[in-house]
Order: structure tokens, then C-alpha cells, then sequence
């Protein structure tokens, strides 16, 4: 089935299954790979994108439930002042170690300042609590996210 999706800012159309999850679209079909398959189950963060500027797990959200909402990834990260200063920010404070993670770390966070332009060390916790990090960057990224709200 014919599906038209527009992720960061260009509109796609893919012959895929409706149910088929929007990480694999994006992945296999459009080749943006910056989303990462972690765990398949939306437990580890790996692959959030946003939905209109809302974080999902890309690896449970059928393609079929995007509609006309607006996907962006780590890709199109570059294009939005948050995301260019938190990528920037990230690379400056040595938050990455192995970096599987980063991605939807930083989809995450840039969704957190755009709903939340000062948070609190709570409220950073809370948005952040559904990625994953095991090399454990946990205070280096709240640094991050404080660091890019002060700016």
C-alpha cells in the first residue's frame, strides 16, 4: 500500500504495509539510519523520533499512524536552532561514549525544551527517564540540556 509521509520537511511516499513501524520506513526504505533499533518494545529510547514535535518510538508506531503529522529525526536535527545547539553541546561536554543511544537522547531533549524552555533537574529526569544510556551519561546529559537552556 502507497503511504505518503513527510519526514523533515520533504514528503515521501513508500509502498510499505500499514503496520509496518515507522523505524523501519524510515530506516530501510528512506535510508535516514541516524534512528536507531534498540530494543523493539519502546523500552530504551533508541529510535524516538517526533510527531509533530512530540517524542515515539519509532520501533512500536505502525506507519499507518502518522497521517499528516510532520516526523523529524536526528537527521533534521540541524535544521532547528535546538537541535543544532544541543548537538553542539553534546560534542563540547564529551556526553557520547559508545553513542548508540545519542540519537533519541538528543529527539528527547530537544522535545523537552521546546515544551520546557528552563527545566528543572525533575523535569529533566522525567523526560529523559525512557532513554536508555548504558555507558551510563546520565549526568553529562542533564548537563547538556541545562547548559542549552541557559543559552
Amino acid at each position: 500500500m502507497a503511504v505518503t509521509i513527510r519526514v523533515n520537511g520533504v514528503a515521501h511516499s513508500v509502498d510499505v504495509a500499514p503496520e509496518m513501524p515507522l523505524l523501519w520506513v524510515l530506516r530501510d526504505e528512506l535510508d535516514l539510519t541516524g534512528s536507531k533499533y534498540g530494543c523493539g518494545a519502546a523500552l530504551c529510547g533508541a529510535c524516538t523520533v517526533h510527531l509533530d514535535g512530540a517524542p515515539v518510538r519509532a520501533c512500536v508506531t505502525p506507519v499507518s499512524a502518522v497521517g499528516d503529522a510532520a516526523v523529524t529525526t536526528i537527521e533534521g536535527m540541524a535544521d532547528q536552532a535546538v537541535g543544532r545547539r544541543l548537538q553542539a553541546a553534546w560534542q563540547a561536554l564529551d556526553v557520547p561514549q559508545c553513542g548508540y543511544c545519542q540519537a533519541g537522547q538528543i529527539m528527547s531533549a530537544a522535545a523537552l525544551l521546546a515544551r520546557t524552555p528552563h527545566p528543572t533537574d525533575a523535569e529533566i529526569d522525567e523526560a529523559m527517564s525512557g532513554n536508555i544510556c548504558r555507558c551510563a551519561t546520565y549526568l553529562r546529559i542533564r548537563q547538556v540540556i541545562r547548559h542549552v537552556a541557559e543559552a
